[in-house]
């Protein structure tokens, strides 16, 4: 998959994969086959050796989207590994071939349990974010190679980890808004942290940001060509005894040796003015109000996103990535385990995945439609506490 990044970064969900992959396919198909439903064996690969640890996405015809099952297999060897004192350094990557790290989680799986009294609505999202406290709490250096799409799921595996490297391969975006839900798996803890009002544009439209931008806009710690990624592998896995020092010198190391192609002044570095004084702003409503006063090309290409995405979802967004920044990690998760299970009861995430991911109609219908129709009231609600025994514990 040849990633380039365009002068004008067009943020538009369903011209999304056709920039990503090759040939003329559809945000819906690309999400399907990230997303499918279908139990693969070995699906992830969980290797150790010596005092190194190995993970390994290895759903790529589904480009390794996250399952119930990947997450149940990962976190206990994960715990283990960390409690282990020999144990000096983990490594999480996609298996070779795969255009992506990891797309997504499996939210196809679950929106299929509309109406149904099923307690993966509960259990995914409880254990999901278990596994995204745990990769920010280990003990010993994760090291993430971000080597193709990483969406959603793929961002919770990676981003509260020591280490992500990204390369000209990488797509990153949390385009969740777009089918009736929010950024999750602590989005709300790493959005705001970025620079300027870059988080809340991020969260709210879906932008994806391409290879060195990844690093550019402070979710990847390095940069590599993709041909280096074995090469950065194997130099790792050859260190005796591995410390947070020597394994920055290494990435390091690979990253100055990358080739001048892939290092770009921050396309959206010529935006930033306007993204700063656009999204800086009380409420989603301002935000469209700024955006209309700035009337540029651009401004008018986000009024055009931000149309396209749930109001419910924007609303929700926006006050999550605003009370994001005043909560540590942990209580960010307990937060967004509250609101996935309150959009597991109400119709824009099923409405949302039906549209996109289903019937592939890519025109759904919101619900409320319009963002003066959901009220602070609705809002509020969504953000109160669950009944003790349904709360997460971390």
């Amino acid at each position: 998959c040849k990633m380039t990044i365009p002068k004008v970064m067009r943020t538009t969900v369903l011209g999304f994969a056709r920039r990503c992959l090759r040939g003329p396919v559809s945000l819906q198909a690309h999400l399907v086959r990230a997303m499918s439903t279908e139990a693969e064996s070995n699906d992830v690969l969980l290797e150790r050796v010596g005092n190194k640890g190995v993970i390994t996405l290895n759903r790529p015809k589904a480009l390794n989207a996250l399952s119930l099952e990947m997450i149940r297999q990962i976190y206990p060897v994960l715990k283990k590994w960390d409690t282990d004192p020999e144990m000096k350094m983990v490594i999480i990557k996609a298996a070779p071939g795969s255009k992506a790290f990891c797309a997504g989680g499996d939210v196809k799986a679950i929106a299929l349990t509309q109406g149904q009294d099923s307690k993966l609505r509960d259990a995914f999202f409880r254990e999901e974010f278990r596994l995204n406290n745990l990769i920010a709490s280990l003990t010993v250096p994760y090291v993430a190679l971000l080597d193709g799409v990483t969406m959603g799921g793929g961002v919770g595996l990676s981003v509260h980890g020591t280490f992500r490297v990204a390369t000209e391969r990488t797509v990153f975006a949390m385009p969740e808004t777009a089918i009736g839900f929010f950024p999750d798996v602590g989005g709300s803890y790493v959005l705001p942290r970025l620079p300027g009002r870059l988080g809340i544009y991020l969260g709210l439209t879906g932008q994806r940001l391409i290879g060195w931008d990844v690093l550019k806009g402070r979710i990847a710690t390095h940069f590599s060509s993709s041909s280096r990624i074995e090469h950065i592998e194997g130099d790792l896995m050859r260190l005796t005894t591995p410390s947070i020092s020597d394994i920055d010198k290494i990435l390091v190391k690979h990253q100055d040796q990358c080739e001048a192609d892939f290092r770009k002044e921050f396309v959206l570095k010529k935006y930033m003015g306007r993204i700063n004084a656009a999204f800086d702003a009380p409420s989603v409503e301002r935000i469209i109000e700024n955006l209309k006063k700035d009337n540029s090309d651009w401004a008018k290409e986000q009024l055009t996103i931000l149309s396209q995405m749930s109001p419910l979802s924007l609303k929700i967004t926006f006050r999550l990535l605003e009370e994001g920044i005043r909560l540590t990690l942990q209580d960010a998760l307990k937060m967004e385990f509250r609101l996935s299970q309150r959009f597991m009861q109400d119709s824009d995430f099923y409405e949302g995945v039906r549209s996109v991911l289903i019937d592939r109609t890519g025109s759904p219908m919101w619900n409320p439609a319009t963002l003066e129709e959901v009220t602070d009231e609705r809002v509020s609600a969504y953000f109160e506490p669950l009944p003790s025994d349904k709360e997460l514990r971390l």
